[in-house]
């Protein structure tokens, strides 16, 4: 059985058991969290589409840790002007550990 939720204006293909980083949350390290964003489910190939989503599915996670990204670097430079700069972004993400589908 997996499901396809969406969190963060991103989406991920879950089975129970999984771990995934994720857009950070605003939920404590150890406590559980419920997605309610379901797009798809697959019950043993019986597939259920939403539209948008199925209301009847829900994923149970719990928070394991919330942690910082590796480093992306932007470089902006203009060519002939002696300009050019350098920016970091880090991403807060936050790592969850799939409990259970509930379709």
């Amino acid at each position: 059985m997996y499901a396809v939720l969406e969190t963060g204006s991103k989406q991920y293909r879950v089975v129970a058991g999984d771990t995934l980083e994720i857009e950070r949350l605003d939920i404590e390290a150890g406590k559980p969290v419920t997605f309610d964003r379901i797009l798809l489910v697959n019950n043993d190939g019986k597939i259920t589409v939403g539209a948008p989503t199925v209301t009847t599915a829900s994923v149970v996670a719990d928070v394991v840790e919330h942690i910082r990204g590796e480093k992306k670097l932007t470089f902006k430079m203009k060519r002939r002007k002696g300009y050019h700069k350098t920016i970091g972004h880090r991403q807060e993400l936050t790592i969850v550990k799939i409990k259970e589908i509930k379709a």
